[in-house]
């Protein structure tokens, strides 16, 4: 009977479990493919619960995404507006905007939420 997971040695256990069945040629709605389901969300609670993720700061996630899409810092200038105001924002040295953060939202799929957060400007 499977149970909610408390420690890492159960942890490893239903792991090794989830390998074991996923190596299976499972059809749907069987036993083992329950069993792979419920095991999943298992393991996620436990992962979430354990291991949090916290969300990238902004600036970090704006110069993944660019990474991520092959585009250039000064790219992001054409998203911006300019680029004198995409440097600001990438040295720290200028807070995104509203306006900028619904245009890295809707051009670049950068998650809003991630890019509400506050974060510190440089003092300069």
């Amino acid at each position: 009977m499977l149970k909610p997971i408390k420690t890492k040695e159960m942890h490893e256990t239903y792991l090794a479990r989830a390998y074991e069945l996923m190596q299976m040629d499972l059809k749907p709605n069987t036993q083992e493919s329950d069993e792979l389901e419920v095991l999943s969300i298992l393991i996620e609670a436990y992962e979430k619960s354990t291991y949090p993720i916290e969300a990238p700061n902004p600036i970090d996630a704006i110069l993944f995404r660019l990474d991520q899409l092959g585009m250039s810092k000064s790219e992001l200038g054409k998203v911006l507006g300019s680029r004198s105001r995409a440097s600001e924002i990438l040295k720290g040295k200028r807070k995104l905007s509203i306006a900028m953060i619904r245009k890295l939202n809707e051009q670049l799929d950068i998650s809003a939420q991630t890019l509400i957060q506050d974060y510190q400007v440089a003092n300069n």
